[in-house]
């Protein structure tokens, strides 16, 4: 086998999350939902999500919300007002039953331990 896999990626099923009144519904539900802020121009935002996509088994259960950082950073600013959680980048954020159960940036953001959380 050669270096590079011959396997074809699997389109990840994020939601992009585009306006204030979106997070505000996500938020407030009682869905888990995976909050991924992320800035295209930085390879170690793009390291880790790459590494999220590739570690994590999505279930029908969690709403996967992806910013793009570069075009909604208002949202971003929202999201650390609503939580309380200074923004990073990159950063995820998970919501459950309307309270953060997981929080993590950069190098942290670890799928397998949040699949471990959310069993």
């Amino acid at each position: 086998m050669g270096l590079f896999s011959s396997k074809s990626k699997v389109k990840f099923p994020w939601v992009n999350l585009e306006s204030e009144t979106q997070l505000a519904e996500a938020l407030s539900s009682s869905q888990t939902v995976v909050l991924f802020k992320h800035s295209t121009r930085c390879s170690i935002s793009t390291m880790a999500l790459s590494r999220f996509e590739a570690n994590f088994i999505a279930s029908e259960n969690v709403l996967l919300l992806y910013l793009d950082l570069l075009n909604y950073r208002g949202i971003s600013a929202k999201i650390a007002e609503i939580t309380g959680i200074e923004h990073q980048s990159p950063q995820i954020i998970v919501s459950k039953n309307n309270a953060i159960i997981y929080t993590a940036t950069h190098n942290g953001i670890d799928a397998i331990a949040l699949m471990d959380i959310l069993k």
